[in-house]
């Protein structure tokens, strides 16, 4: 696996994915790739109950490397080139919960990655932002979609359009984050989060997860038919 990420799997059923790029974890291709593999090695293992991602070192990500985009005409065309490597899919179809814990900064492509995870819990220190309308891009690393669909187009307005940066508490007021903790305690409450997720029955995690996301992505009709198809077999499994 590449330097830029580490893969741990404990007996509890917890995969652990941590960025190691210290000390802003700027996101390059080499974690790119890095992350492509450890997500594959993941959905491989059956016994995988939960992924946790996070990252050493004083931030969490603050985004990608901007430095990489080299000797393309733009930074536009260097993007395109670099979405050719896509990480992100991946990582939404896991089958498994999927959590990230937050610390320092978490901009760009860092609070995006964090997007695409179930849920998110960050320490008090951590600055969450998608600065890119600075740089005249979009936050194209699935930005604009996940971060809507987790607090709605009225409050993602005014944080898109400006790029300017929140605090933890604010990011839990808006509903990007499901917890704030201090940052002695971001690693133990992550563990224990991520355990109770962990013991949920596996069919019926992947049951809520679907019905969840059918409730941002259909009709209301056709959610309704997603959630009694899914409880029909989650009851199925549950009586095999």
């Amino acid at each position: 696996m590449a330097e830029r990420v580490r893969l741990v799997f404990d007996h509890d059923g917890v995969a652990t994915i941590t960025l190691l790029h210290p000390p802003l974890n700027i996101y390059d291709l080499e974690m790119r790739d890095g992350l492509i593999e450890a997500i594959t090695a993941v959905r491989d293992v059956p016994d995988v109950r939960c992924v946790v991602l996070a990252a050493e070192g004083k931030h969490f990500s603050a985004g990608a490397d901007l430095s990489e985009f080299g000797t393309a005409e733009s930074i536009f065309e260097a993007r395109q080139i670099r979405w050719d490597r896509d990480p992100w899919l991946p990582l939404v179809n896991l089958p498994v919960p999927t959590l990230c814990a937050l610390h320092g900064y978490a901009l760009g492509s860092g609070l995006e990655m964090s997007l695409l995870c179930d849920l998110r819990i960050a320490s008090t220190d951590a600055i969450l932002g998608l600065p890119e309308v600075k740089l005249g891009m979009l936050p194209a690393a699935g930005g604009t979609q996940s971060l809507t669909a987790a607090i709605g187009p009225t409050a993602v307005l005014p944080l898109v359009l400006s790029g300017r940066s929140i605090d933890a508490v604010e990011a839990q007021r808006l509903g990007i984050v499901c917890e704030v903790v201090p940052p002695d305690d971001l690693e133990g409450r992550t563990v224990e989060l991520a355990s109770e997720l962990a013991r949920i029955n596996p069919l019926t995690a992947r049951a809520l997860r679907r019905c969840l996301r059918a409730a941002n992505d259909l009709p209301l009709e056709h959610g309704l038919a997603t959630e009694r198809r899914w409880a029909s077999l989650v009851a199925a499994g549950a009586d095999a």
